[in-house]
């Protein structure tokens, strides 16, 4: 089963962030500019939480208030729940769906390394079974003749 890390060579060293300080417009337009669901929050270059497209529905929108003089720190999800770099697809796919998420930050030793989506987790996991398939039907034709 390929590992969180085989996601993160694959999607490239680049993590998304932005500053607790900065105000929810910033960082919706920055959402919308890489068009992504989800931004870590960092603070002196340590993981201090997560804002997701959901946190701004619900937290801003649906309160009344402004995007605009709303600070990210203000809505951010704060007790952040991260992955290691050997997880499996299996073991992020379970985190994810048992804490209701689909963004989850991976980290080691402390050091941000990136971000996975549940898209990533989906699409890894059909390659794999893709891969699979192809191998089994080559296997049964060779089988057959």
């Amino acid at each position: 089963m390929r590992t969180v890390s085989a996601i993160l060579s694959r999607k490239g060293p680049q993590v998304l962030a932005i500053g607790p300080d900065a105000t929810v417009l910033d960082a919706i337009r920055k959402m919308a500019e890489y068009n992504v669901g989800a931004l870590v929050v960092t603070a002196q270059e340590r993981l201090v939480g997560i804002i997701s497209e959901r946190d701004y529905a619900r937290k801003v929108i649906l309160r009344g208030r402004s995007s605009a003089h709303t600070t990210v720190r203000e809505i951010m999800t704060q007790e952040v729940v991260t992955a290691e770099p050997e997880w499996d697809m299996k073991r992020c796919m379970r985190v994810m769906t048992d804490r209701r998420f689909r963004h989850l930050p991976v980290q080691s030793q402390g050091r941000l390394l990136g971000l996975v989506s549940m898209g990533d987790v989906v699409k890894a996991i059909i390659d794999e079974q893709t891969f699979i398939i192809q191998q089994l039907e080559q296997y049964m034709q060779v089988q057959v003749h």
